[in-house]
């Protein structure tokens, strides 16, 4: 069949391609594009048409193609004004990415030809991914309702790179993630909630092919539909087939999303996709000395203008398509300030708004990493609900509180749920995402293994990364044979993991912490794309998974552990949620609160018939705690060091040292120790 361009046809309501009876519809939004032309590509990526969109409703460039249908691949050209110190990029030897194509057929690769510079005269068709004509035709997915009870955050090119019982095709990619090894380890360590690293289309960043390095972590998009290609080879159906088998097991999939910028960086970054359609519509800008200059707010470059109609309809449609075509049950916000700037961050931002009442995505579990760098980027508390939050406060605390210069009013106040944060409008203490360790950051062995940060990998000079990171080492830095060292870097870990899931708030847990990953150090591995950032299953500590199991089974078993109100000390039901104790057995006192740093802090908790009472020991050497009814009724449930209590007398127990310690009363349920 003759391909051509029906004039006056197609229609500008769904932006991108759409199949019709009558051939492929074309919708592309742009303001400042005199024109917007469609280009066909055959297998062999040669050109074989090209059409002007001779459609115009507002700023939507639209036609119908006919003699084509699904699966056909295409890329589109914008011609206009070029002058990027004004904010135009247009250049008709520069094919663009459609940015609302479902598929793109290979990755995004780096070329000094797709810069924003006109003096190259190269057509770069050859260099840019072709987009795929794809509908799925599936029946759209409803969101899974269910709150999630942990996360697990995992990079999806590392976490199956070195896996021996993956097939080695399949290592690296969405399908790796379907192998029941990976299914089975996901179930062991009661992951209900698996969070995936970016899986939209990336490029390199800037400096990285100079270094002989890339972006392993995915935080560069340039699609916003379409999976990369290197994680879903076969096509965007794989990431439907995993949220579906994930279903049926009980595991909820998030999407870690990246609507602050994109891949294509400042001016004279390359032109792949927005840029080149309509720079001053998609992206920040603000006048300086007679320019239009980029703003930076994410530290890449460029800034998604998301208070803008179109980019905010770019948003929302992305993330129903991610949704309803691909099953997906909620999202990470990378960077989520920049979602409610105008410029200043406003919670109550036409697109945090419009997230929050779309009948689809307000079903969804939405989780807010709530900082960028821009002014006032800072924003910890203030999304509202349903949004839950990254909260590094308690990172922070908990890590401070275990190296030793913490103290325990700040441990007591992030184990009861970050109230002074969050109890507010209604909202939990799940609102809040603990968490000792994230991809952005030290894995937690390097936590109690390096007291700085080690990222000469990352060709800077060990510039980049945060400086400070409330890291220890233990006495030596980096590995040791000593058995000794060794020793006290997995108290360490066992006691900072328990206190994660003794805390009230929604625990994650970062890929191959339960398992002892090491990143030798690198606290910014995003261009770590080897054996740096991938888990090594080899040399998994079976134990530790063991434990992490354990608690995490411990947690759910346990009301008291898991109920999602903040501790206040108030009565409810007939007793108080929580008494804080003082190693005598009593009750804290202002004065205790405030005396010089203590090591010791006991927590009884009480939920109905559920009563826990937990001790929280830094000291280097064992205690002694009063129990406080001074009875022997309470069991152990669970003693993070190995070194279990010992029993000095009624009405006392003797802390190991370095120790989380858990106990149970009789009506508390089942006594296992851990």
């Amino acid at each position: 069949m003759l391909i051509e361009l029906v004039k006056g046809g197609g229609a500008a309501d769904v932006l991108g391609a759409t199949v019709t009876p009558n051939g492929v519809n074309f919708a592309v939004y742009s303001e400042t594009a005199s024109a917007i032309l469609v280009c066909l590509f055959d297998a062999e990526d040669r050109e074989i048409f090209r059409a002007e969109l001779d459609g115009h409703e507002g700023a939507i460039h639209y036609g119908l193609i006919v003699g084509i249908g699904q699966g056909a691949r295409y890329g589109l050209r914008a011609e206009g004004r070029f002058d990027p110190g004004q904010g135009y990029h247009f250049d008709r030897r520069k094919l663009l990415v459609d940015p609302y194509a479902r598929w793109i057929d290979r990755p995004f690769r780096r070329h000094p030809a797709l810069l924003s510079w006109p003096e190259t005269g190269i057509d770069t068709a050859p260099l840019v991914p072709k987009a795929r004509v794809w509908q799925s035709g599936a029946k759209p997915l409803a969101p899974r309702r269910r709150a999630p009870e942990m996360v697990y955050e995992l990079n999806v090119r590392g976490y199956t790179k070195l896996h021996p019982d993956v097939p080695e095709g399949l290592r690296g990619t969405l399908a790796g993630l379907m192998e029941a090894p990976i299914l089975k380890h996901l179930e062991r360590i009661g992951a209900d909630c698996v969070e995936l690293l970016p899986v939209a289309a990336w490029v390199d960043d800037n400096h990285l092919p100079g270094l002989g390095l890339t972006n392993a972590w995915g935080y560069n998009p340039i699609t916003y539909f379409a999976p990369d290609p290197r994680l879903a080879p076969n096509g965007p159906h794989e990431l439907r087939a995993l949220t579906e088998l994930y279903r049926r097991h009980g595991i909820s999939v998030v999407l870690d999303v990246v609507y602050n910028h994109t891949g294509e960086s400042d001016d004279m970054g390359p032109v792949l996709s927005l840029k080149g359609l309509d720079a001053l519509t998609y992206y920040r800008h603000v006048a300086r000395d007679g320019r239009q200059v980029l703003i930076n707010d994410a530290g890449t470059g460029n800034t998604l203008a998301c208070d803008h109609p179109a980019v905010q309809r770019l948003v929302i449609e992305s993330l129903r398509h991610w949704v309803e075509e691909e099953g997906v049950s909620g999202f990470r916000f990378d960077l989520a300030t920049v979602l409610g700037r105008e410029p200043g961050f406003n919670p109550q931002a036409q697109l945090l708004q419009a997230i929050k009442a779309d009948p689809v995505l307000s079903r969804t579990i939405l989780i807010a990493e709530p900082w960028d760098i821009g002014p006032g980027g800072y924003q910890l508390g203030r999304f509202g609900k349903p949004f839950h939050e990254w909260n590094d406060t308690y990172r922070d605390e908990i890590r401070r509180f275990w190296r030793g210069d913490g103290r325990i009013g700040a441990l007591a106040s992030k184990v009861a749920g970050s109230a002074e944060i969050f109890d507010f409008d209604h909202r939990r203490p799940s609102s809040g995402v603990n968490f000792l360790a994230a991809h952005d950051g030290f894995t937690l062995i390097d936590l109690v293994s390096y007291q700085h940060k080690h990222n000469e990998a990352n060709g800077e000079h060990n510039r980049d990364g945060h400086g400070e990171n409330s890291s220890w080492n233990c006495g030596v830095e980096g590995p040791s044979s000593d058995p000794a060292i060794a020793a006290a870097r997995l108290i360490d870990m066992r006691a900072l993991l328990a206190t994660l899931m003794v805390s009230r708030g929604l625990p994650m847990l970062q890929q191959g912490d339960e398992m002892g990953r090491t990143q030798q150090g690198n606290n910014n591995a995003y261009a770590q794309d080897n054996a740096i950032t991938w888990v090594d299953w080899a040399r998994a500590d079976t134990d530790l998974i063991d434990y992490v199991a354990a608690l995490v089974a411990l947690r759910r078993a346990h009301p008291a552990l898991h109920q999602d109100h903040f501790l206040t000390g108030h009565e409810r039901h007939g007793s108080r949620d929580v008494v804080w104790l003082h190693p005598e057995g009593r009750e804290m006192t202002t004065h205790d609160w405030e005396t010089s740093p203590a090591d010791v802090l006991g927590m009884q908790l009480t939920v109905e018939a559920d009563r826990i009472l937990v001790w929280f020991n830094r000291a280097a050497e064992p205690v002694v705690a009063r129990l406080p009814d001074e009875s022997n009724a309470w069991g152990v449930l669970l003693s993070s060091n190995r070194m279990n209590p010992s029993d000095p007398g009624a009405g006392r127990i003797g802390l190991p040292p370095r120790s989380v310690t858990v106990l149970g009363a009789p009506q508390g349920g089942t006594k296992a120790t851990v």
